[in-house]
């Protein structure tokens, strides 16, 4: 409703003799006034339109405000230096606009998001032990992006990448081996406390050369656990050694040669991926005939183009900052465009516990594993905090705060709306209260105004969450969202049997919060209890 605001405005605006003269002037777009301008919009058209018209922006404003709040939708409009528009929703409109829960758009995607066939492909560790707290947060933020790239309408796929090729297996086998024997792992092996466990589960006749590929399928099985436990599904599971013996690796040689981007050196194969901002070329092929790492990843991401996706999303460690360049290259040199592959870098993740960093597992003895924060905190908590951050910014993980159950944890701050809304249900409930009418607004108090002009811009964060690829718009929101409910609940009766019409009102605009709080929370794989 919003969208048809911003045109009656700009088809208004078009048609004034003042601005008439001009056969093009600039969209208007719409953000959230700030806290301290008493509006619901607030809008830099003016600044836009003075390139244009060739006029201060203040005074272009001026004029545009006094056009604007002759709408029979607005109830003021003011302007202010340098040239911004504040406008203050009709409380009817307000409410109108409120009830209007729709996400998904009419033509399947926000603006400047391509309506195309999108594969988000995270986590994605090494098969050789159990995943650990930096892989949580990969997997916090790609499906969190998964699910609000649907929730717009647009499709998008999860997809998990099992490195089980090359000497892996191999390296683990002999290090299981070693711990069937009571014996340390060769120094270049594995190390871990999982490996003393998986010993004791070796079947009796399990041939010494299966050992590799038995604990590898027992740690893809256990890693599989986690991410369930965690709330993340996948698309699909995809074997990097599925590639080899499809013949995908040989294919990729081909089509690069066919691009003629590769040349012989040395022996070796190489692609010329310095040519795109990388640092130097790099080797497919190596002299004795072995394919790279890197051949089987372009083999990979050329599979994925295959299978008609159209936009690829990457989410990596840190420590995979300096791959970024040769992968670009190598899409590009497959012949894609520059715009259809992209790489999400996440930080590390710093656990603090007492003030003081936690560095290693108290089980393990060398890195804690997403299971035991999980264990520890809960699913929620986990998710939350995770969502918090934008992807590019290491992570304080206080774990104290994350076990609080008070509302100095954000987490339950924000649930714990959700399950207050939830009891006012069940009270107006047993007074025979039907919570879910308002035909008109009922004398709106300043905190109920406030949450109403905030869900104006529910959806607006679901989309700056895909725009930036990251989930923390959202959590930012439902933090402040959450603030506004308890200020209202603190300043107004909700449940008020001699004046039924203002209950109906605000049990309605409660329901509106309930819902958005919900959704919110849905969309970072947390919980919305009804109770607490």
């Amino acid at each position: 409703m919003l969208t048809k605001l911003k045109s009656k405005i700009e088809d208004r605006l078009s048609k004034d003799k003042y601005f008439a003269a001009f056969e093009t002037l600039p969209q208007m777009n719409f953000d959230a006034a700030p806290s301290h301008i008493d509006a619901d919009i607030s809008t830099v058209w003016a600044m836009a339109a003075a390139k244009i018209i060739k006029k201060k922006p203040v005074d272009i404003a001026k004029k545009a405000s006094k056009v604007i709040e002759q709408l029979e939708e607005i109830s003021a409009c003011a302007f202010i230096e340098p040239g911004f528009i504040n406008i203050k929703l009709s409380d009817e409109f307000l409410v109108e606009v409120a009830r209007d829960r729709r996400i998904k758009n009419r033509d399947g995607a926000p603006n400047n998001i391509p309506a195309d066939k999108i594969l988000i492909e995270f986590v994605s560790a090494n098969p050789t032990g159990p995943l650990h707290v930096a892989s949580g947060r990969g997997a916090s933020l790609g499906d969190s992006l998964v699910r609000m790239h649907r929730a717009l309408g647009i499709t998008c796929d999860s997809e998990y990448y099992i490195n089980d090729a090359g000497n892996q297996a191999e390296l683990l086998g002999e290090s299981l081996k070693a711990r069937a024997a009571g014996k340390e792992p060769p120094e270049n092996g594995y190390h871990g406390q999982y490996l003393i466990d998986m010993a004791a589960k070796i079947p009796s006749d399990l041939p010494q050369e299966k050992y590799g590929q038995f604990a590898m399928e027992e740690l893809i099985k256990s890693q599989q656990a986690d991410m369930e436990a965690f709330g993340v599904e996948f698309a699909k599971w995809f074997r990097e050694s599925e590639l080899h013996k499809n013949g995908a690796v040989e294919n990729a040689i081909q089509n690069l040669k066919d691009e003629k981007n590769v040349y012989e050196k040395d022996g070796a194969l190489w692609l010329g991926t310095s040519s795109d901002s990388d640092d130097k070329d790099r080797v497919l092929v190596r002299q004795d005939g072995r394919p790279t790492y890197f051949l089987a990843d372009i083999a990979y991401h050329k599979n994925k183009f295959e299978r008609g996706y159209t936009n690829l999303i990457d989410i990596w460690g840190a420590d995979h900052h300096g791959y970024v360049a040769r992968m670009k290259a190598a899409v590009k040199a497959l012949g894609k465009p520059d715009n259809s592959f992209k790489v999400i870098i996440h930080q590390l993740v710093h656990l603090i516990e007492n003030g003081e960093k936690v560095k290693m597992s108290k089980r393990a003895g060398s890195f804690i594993t997403l299971k035991e924060l999980t264990d520890e905190v809960g699913r929620d908590a986990c998710r939350f905090f995770f969502a918090s951050r934008t992807p590019n910014a290491h992570l304080n993980f206080d774990i104290g705060l994350a076990k609080k159950q008070n509302n100095e944890n954000p987490v339950f701050y924000v649930q714990y709306v959700h399950a207050r809304i939830c009891s006012i249900f069940r009270s107006a409930a047993e007074k025979d209260i039907e919570p879910f009418s308002m035909t008109s607004p009922q004398n709106l108090a300043p905190q109920e105004r406030l949450l109403l002009s905030k869900m104006l811009w529910f959806k607006k964060t679901i989309e700056t969450c895909v725009n930036d690829l990251s989930p923390h718009h959202i959590t930012t929101y439902l933090k402040e969202l959450a603030s506004l409910f308890h200020s209202f609940y603190d300043s107004c009766r909700v449940l008020d049997e001699n004046n039924l019409e203002m209950t109906k009102s605000r049990l309605f605009t409660c329901r509106l919060v309930k819902e958005r709080i919900a959704k919110g929370l849905e969309l970072i794989g947390v919980s919305a209890p009804e109770q607490m």
